[in-house]
């Protein structure tokens, strides 16, 4: 079904909306997948907070301009499926290496990562990218180390002088 100029001007701007605001894009290529794959594809995307397009490419062109997400238009040919993470950079390219796991068909063509452009095989580096929470965990158990180790050093002096009064005692 052919959109008419209104209805092509409304998804442009709503993809012009959500890639203003997104950290990260994906870019793949979702020939031949069946309707039950891309249900599961974009059910994983609604849990991982992803949204996901299947926009035409001269669409998503003009879409794309003057954002972040710019630097993904050279891969856009074919039957393409865009993935937009608003607040973890490394989202998108979770879901499709998880989905890619069971599914071969999806062929993953880059990604753009905070106005960069990541080629897809770079995929797995940026999928194990942490996420916010686990990024602030790291920093604040390496901000806990030296404390933890101050107070393991003082307490081992009081527990040496038990361990040698103890030996003293049973000596005698």
């Amino acid at each position: 079904m052919a959109l008419n100029l209104e209805a092509k001007k409304a998804v442009v701007e709503q993809v012009n909306a959500v890639a203003t605001n997104a950290v990260s894009v994906g870019v793949a290529e979702y020939r031949g997948l069946n309707v039950e794959q891309m249900t599961n594809l974009r059910n994983s995307a609604i849990d991982a907070d992803v949204s996901l397009r299947v926009v035409k490419n001269s669409l998503a062109k003009r879409a794309l301009v003057e954002t972040e997400c710019e630097c993904i238009t050279p891969v856009l040919s074919g039957p393409v499926i865009l993935g937009f993470s608003q607040e973890d950079p490394g989202a998108v390219a979770r879901v499709f290496r998880d989905f890619i796991k069971n599914n071969e068909a999806l062929v993953v063509k880059g990604l753009g990562v905070s106005g960069e452009f990541v080629d897809a095989n770079q995929l797995k580096r940026i999928a194990d990218l942490p996420t916010k929470d686990q990024a602030i965990s790291m920093l604040m158990a390496l901000m806990l180390a030296p404390t933890e180790k101050l107070v393991r050093t003082l307490n081992e002096v009081p527990t040496k002088l038990t361990r040698v009064v103890a030996a003293i005692r049973d000596q005698q």
